[in-house]
């Protein structure tokens, strides 16, 4: 198992790595952009030390969890458990995000398929009846389970405990200059828009949750989000 969840931990950091849309709107960043990032070196090295040290012990505490429900996945139709997906995070570099595997080995291929269903507004794609989602998935998005791999993109620094959630390349390809704002923070297990009602929030409102959180980034904040998401998870707020 460990070895399934460590695979590709490390993410890329090179200029090839760099979202192609990033590169292409680089030049339309504007003063903005530097005042998104005016956060303390201070800030960010606690930050990373409150990420390592709380992921450690999540993973810890919650290790007997994960495993069965990695055998539960495993066993509905004996593929991965794990679910490896390509996301954004700062400055438009790619990296790989996990997550318990909720939908058919081949979800990716149906998707196309189930466009025209899409509920959501902006780049993102949400539908509420998804087929593609298994029963034990459907258990696991409601109850925010899916998301407990996360915490190994914590620990190798691809993600922060808090952050924007990060986004797919090709919901990416979509946005506009305004919106590609978002990537100016490290992507996030959780925001204010996990603890805001998720699903239940429009894209245009999502990017000014991220925004918000950006400008007022701070322990207190990110203390905020961690305890309201705590609170969110257990009343199921907007989960799918």
């Amino acid at each position: 198992m460990e070895g399934v969840f460590m695979e590709n931990l490390g993410y890329l950091l090179e200029d090839d790595d760099i979202s192609p849309a990033v590169k292409r709107r680089s030049r339309t960043q504007t003063a903005a952009s530097a005042q998104l990032e005016n956060v303390s070196k201070t800030y960010l090295f606690v930050k990373r030390l409150a990420d390592v040290m709380l992921s450690f012990l999540a993973v810890i505490v919650l290790s007997v969890p994960m495993l069965l429900i990695a055998l539960a996945v495993f066993l509905q139709d004996f593929h991965n458990p794990i679910f490896k997906q390509l996301r954004v995070t700062k400055d438009g570099r790619f990296f790989t995000m996990y997550k318990f595997r909720t939908m058919c080995v081949n979800a990716e291929q149906k998707l196309e398929e189930l466009r025209a269903l899409n509920e959501a507004d902006g780049p993102v794609f949400k539908m509420k009846k998804d087929p593609r989602v298994t029963p034990i998935g459907r258990f696991l998005r409601k109850t925010s389970l899916d998301e407990l791999p996360q915490f190994f993109n914590v620990l190798n620094g691809s993600m922060s405990l808090v952050g924007p959630r990060p986004p797919l390349p090709k919901e990416v390809e979509k946005y506009t200059p305004y919106q590609m704002h978002r990537l100016d923070a490290k992507g996030g297990i959780t925001c204010y828009w996990q603890c805001s009602g998720r699903s239940n929030i429009m894209f245009d409102e999502w990017v000014e949750l991220d925004l918000k959180y950006i400008r007022d980034r701070s322990f207190a904040t990110d203390a905020k989000i961690l305890f309201r998401t705590v609170g969110a998870v257990l009343r199921r707020d907007g989960a799918e």
